[in-house]
């Protein structure tokens, strides 16, 4: 049985690793700011900024969002999830939304974010993000689709998904899947995946509460 306060320790690493690579280019563009004179190197160096400063408000948004409080009675526009997951994707994947729902309930909306955060990290070389919730009357369905030339899903992230992962293979990369997990059978629901070759599917099942 994984510790909350070894769960929690795995996600602020989470975290701080993925924030690592946008913060570390804010810094390193302050520094070539200060010390460029060229009028066309300073502007590379401001778009440099510009960028490092989106995307790390874009990973603090998502973070709010996927591994912050979902109260179950509070429910929210779908836009702010869909450009999140969208801008996450890059250029490299493409991003098929199929949510009808304007608004959808908060805890729908972190299984949302977190399955398919496992499905962009399962497309390495890109290929196709499909994402789609059934809102039903008791219920919410949540599927999220990975397809590509190659699938590449860890196996402790495939384990903490099924709910047979050891204490001692909880790691950053499995810890989301973990907390996704427990927070999805604590509201008794479940949640399912399969893998081939090229394709990953997740489903989620979170009843009302």
């Amino acid at each position: 049985m994984t510790s909350s306060v070894d769960l929690a320790a795995q996600l602020c690493s989470r975290l701080c690793h993925d924030l690592l690579s946008p913060v570390g280019a804010l810094g390193n563009g302050l520094e070539l700011l200060a010390d460029e004179r060229d009028p066309q190197m300073r502007q590379r160096c401001l778009d440099l900024l510009e960028q490092s400063a989106r995307t790390s408000a874009d990973k603090l948004k998502f973070f709010r969002l996927a591994y912050g409080a979902a109260p179950a009675d509070e429910s929210v526009s779908t836009d702010e999830p869909r450009a999140l997951i969208e801008r996450l994707c890059g250029s490299r994947i493409a991003m098929n939304w199929v949510v009808d729902d304007p608004k959808l309930p908060k805890p729908a909306i972190k299984v949302l974010l977190n399955l398919a955060a496992i499905g962009i990290d399962s497309l390495p070389r890109g290929g196709t993000l499909d994402l789609g919730v059934e809102l039903r009357d008791e219920e919410c369905e949540i599927v999220v689709r990975a397809s590509g030339g190659r699938i590449a899903l860890d196996d402790a992230v495939g384990r903490a998904l099924n709910g047979g992962l050891e204490e001692a293979d909880l790691t950053s990369r499995s810890a989301p899947a973990q907390m996704i997990r427990l927070f999805i059978a604590e509201r008794g629901g479940e949640v399912q995946h399969m893998r081939s070759a090229d394709s990953l599917l997740i489903g989620a099942v979170l009843p009302h509460a």
